[in-house]
């Protein structure tokens, strides 16, 4: 059999082409190409590399060809950034990244013109200052002239898709991250873009994920010398494709995508709108098969891996082993910070945030690398449970297990963390989720492999997952109580 497809799995700090390679029974990943995905800054603005990217994206269908050749290709991002083309389809200007400070504060300011209420109604989806709708509107009130010459919005996946195939479209999952889609028609929501005054015009018709919305370009198939094959609409919100591969054969089931950004949730057929969802400010987002990934976004390895930028500018190049080695050699539950604090979710001095942080809240100050590691993975472990236990109030379901999927599973101290502070058993894999998902959506988009039972079926048993096991269960729930008090 020995049906071959292409993914490229855009992450915080990488982008990788990926060959998979289905024999009937498991799929076999071959990792051809790896390259960074650094943004640059220019002028205080952050933005996409973008056309190093497509260069970069370009390299690896040549590897992949050299491989052996691929029938189809999908592209996933994380949600939210977006490219804006001019009426003959070039880009204004790169793409701007979500962690652009112009960003800051506009969930708030679009409260002059709808309510948070309102739009969480419509939308269903978690306030984050740096949702497309925000930063759209951001565009609105500062620098109008751009949307004034744009023609068609893309999202990032779908953006690339185009310079690949020739055609705009805009993927479902990836849709419903910009806080613009109605959750109930699965279109956009005309009541949110009039009432903030933003442009419907720009954008094109929402397809269903795993939608086959065309072919490599017949430029592109000359210059690479590649013959054609199908641009697959996967689930370019990366979370959604890793969402996809959860290692599962039963519907009920929690879940950390744990990389970058902690994605904690769990899925379900249809959207949770209650009063508990709106408090604790959960996101349902649209997934393969128009599921709902009923979820929290919180801060999760960014804090480690900003924390080891900085400390790599200081001349101390730490592995991620010696920080967590660090970590384990200090006394625990000193001191705590909320992930999701807004000092935390820029590029800069991370450890001295988080001093500044437990000195502000009146608590011991972290001194040495190993107690500020051992402040990071606690507090992450315990807006997990925070996290966890709001899930279970908005669904009334209980959940028995976490499965944690993402390249946050090599990471074997925050998972033993995590059971620990959730009193729950945690199953780490598959690490290549993300991979895995946008890999088997398009096998079941062509039709080999028939539906997402099967593709988790097959995924779930070509992997060996780690398991960990809850103990020191009465310093844990001590340490609960006092990192609500911290954080409320």
């Amino acid at each position: 059999m020995n049906k071959r497809v292409l993914a490229f799995d855009f992450g915080a700090s990488s982008g990788r082409a990926i060959v998979g390679v289905f024999d009937g029974e498991k799929i076999e990943l071959r990792e051809v190409h790896r390259f960074s995905n650094d943004p640059v800054t220019i002028n205080g603005t952050v933005y996409w590399d973008v056309q190093r990217l497509f260069f970069e994206i370009k390299q690896g269908i040549l590897k992949a060809k050299e491989d052996g050749g691929f029938d189809s290709i999908g592209i996933d991002t994380w949600g939210v950034d977006f490219g804006l083309l001019r009426k003959d389809g070039t880009l204004i200007e790169n793409p701007v990244h979500y962690r652009d400070k112009r960003n800051d504060g506009m969930a708030e300011f679009s409260k002059k013109y709808m309510s948070h209420e309102e739009m969480y109604d419509i939308t269903g989806i978690q306030f984050m200052d740096f949702n497309t709708v925000f930063q759209l509107l951001s565009l609105k009130e500062n620098r109008p002239y751009i949307l004034e010459e744009a023609d068609t919005l893309l999202f990032m996946p779908d953006l690339l898709s185009y310079f690949l195939s020739g055609v705009k479209s805009t993927e479902y999952s990836i849709a419903t991250t910009s806080q613009m889609v109605d959750l109930k028609t699965r279109d956009w929501s005309d009541k949110i873009i009039n009432d903030l005054g933003l442009k419907k015009d720009i954008l094109t018709p929402i397809v269903a994920t795993g939608t086959i919305i065309g072919q490599l370009s017949d430029e592109i198939c000359e210059e690479l010398g590649v013959p054609k094959a199908d641009i697959v609409s996967v689930a370019s919100h990366d979370t959604q494709s890793a969402i996809t591969a959860a290692p599962c054969e039963y519907e009920d089931f929690a879940f950390i995508s744990c990389g970058t950004w902690s994605l904690f949730g769990t899925e379900v057929k249809e959207p949770v709108l209650n009063e508990a969802s709106k408090k604790l400010n959960v996101t349902n987002e649209g997934g393969y098969g128009y599921s709902i990934a009923f979820l929290k976004n919180i801060c999760g390895l960014w804090l480690i891996q900003e924390s080891r930028r900085q400390w790599i500018r200081e001349g101390k190049e730490y592995s991620y082993a010696e920080l967590e080695k660090l970590a384990l050699e200090c006394e625990p539950f000193k001191c705590f910070i909320d992930p999701d604090a807004p000092e935390f979710a820029t590029m800069g001095n991370l450890p001295q945030r988080v001093k500044d942080y437990c000195k502000k809240t009146n608590q011991y100050v972290p001194q040495t690398v190993g107690e500020i590691m051992r402040c990071i993975y606690e507090s992450l472990a315990l807006k997990y449970r925070l996290t966890f236990d709001g899930i279970m109030e908005c669904t009334g379901k209980v959940y028995d297990r976490i499965h944690v999927m993402g390249g946050g599973t090599k990471d074997k101290l925050l998972l033993q963390m995590t059971a620990q502070s959730c009193n729950v058993d945690v199953y780490g894999g598959p690490i290549e989720a993300t991979a895995l998902g946008n890999i088997a959506i398009q096998f079941m988009s062509s039709g080999v492999i028939e539906d997402i039972k099967q593709a988790r079926k097959i995924i779930a048993r070509g992997e060996n997952l780690k398991l960990y096991q809850p103990d020191n269960r009465d310093e844990w729930e001590k340490a609960y109580e006092a990192f609500k008090e911290i954080i409320k």
